[in-house]
């Protein structure tokens, strides 16, 4: 297993995600990752504003019935595997192809998170995962790199630039045609990028900061932390001494209407806002106050 500094003798540390060039890496890029990163970065600042110009194109699809151009967005999500991220067996390729990946988003986003868009609740790609079966790491990582592929590409240019080493030598860059998403225009087109070839493969370098083990806004975090919360809240007895008496989490998730999964993150969330509680802006906000980027060692041991 060669790294990429390896393979280019290039002196760390580097900018970019340092995976095995041949092989898939445990690494996953991260849309809320991306959003929390130096906003005047260029490139973070091109890749949020396609991740945010997609979804409002999408969103107004399906508030607006109109189907052919939901699906037709939806289903351009060839597998970016490129970035040599994730895991194969459960990307794209595990889940029957990226056209049932987008039939499975379209149909959450036009039938039970239909409210939750009509209210302005769920605004962001990183939502997604919070409520959509089947939609977990790497579906999110692979549908989020096909979005911001052109801002991965200026990056991977800016790092050539930079390293000469990736043209030293035996090592060589190849000229490839790949779909990227347009934000001005708001459609997929198709864009010449320039990639380092790499164990016989274009290389898509990400920035180390951009990918993680595991998404920062996962159903699993949000179930055990603003969902089960509030449900404690909902639950809790007010004693006489003014104390508040609160069931604890784990005989919360015990009870038929609470077990874990999107569907009671989905439910809880609707009767939250009935209540006038935004929980999903509540959990960004819990998220975001928790942030702090992959340690090296931890990086390490995901890389394959």
């Amino acid at each position: 297993m060669t790294t990429i500094t390896d393979h280019y003798a290039i002196a760390e540390p580097v900018s970019f995600l340092n995976v095995n060039v041949g092989v898939d890496n445990r690494m996953f890029v991260d849309p809320h990752a991306i959003r929390l990163q130096d906003p005047g970065d260029r490139w973070v600042k091109a890749a949020n504003h396609s991740t945010e110009t997609f979804f409002l194109e999408v969103a107004m699809s399906a508030l607006n019935g109109d189907s052919k151009r939901g699906l037709q967005l939806l289903q351009h999500f060839e597998e970016p595997w490129e970035t040599r991220l994730g895991l194969a067996r459960r990307g794209f390729r595990g889940h029957g192809g990226a056209a049932d990946v987008g039939s499975w988003i379209w149909d959450a986003l036009t039938t039970d998170l239909e409210a939750l868009l009509r209210i302005g609740l769920l605004r962001q790609i990183e939502d997604l995962p919070l409520f959509v079966n089947g939609i977990d790491r790497d579906i999110t990582s692979d549908v989020t790199t096909r979005i911001v592929f052109s801002a991965l590409a200026g990056f991977t240019a800016d790092m050539l630039a930079q390293h000469p080493e990736f043209t030293a030598g035996p090592h060589r860059v190849g000229s490839f045609e790949r779909q990227v998403w347009d934000s001005e225009t708001r459609e997929w087109t198709y864009q010449l990028v320039d990639l380092p070839i790499a164990d016989g493969k274009p290389l898509l370098l990400v920035p180390k900061h951009w990918a993680r083990p595991r998404l920062l806004m996962s159903a699993g975090r949000y179930y055990e932390t603003s969902v089960l919360s509030y449900a404690q809240l909902e639950q809790a007895v007010t004693l006489k001494s003014g104390k508040l008496l609160r069931i604890s989490k784990e005989n919360l998730q015990l009870q038929a209407a609470l077990g874990r999964g999107r569907v009671t993150n989905l439910r809880v969330t609707r009767r939250a806002h009935a209540t006038e509680e935004d929980l999903l802006g509540q959990f960004r906000a819990f998220v975001d106050s928790r942030y702090a980027r992959v340690d090296e060692q931890t990086r390490a041991l995901r890389i394959a």
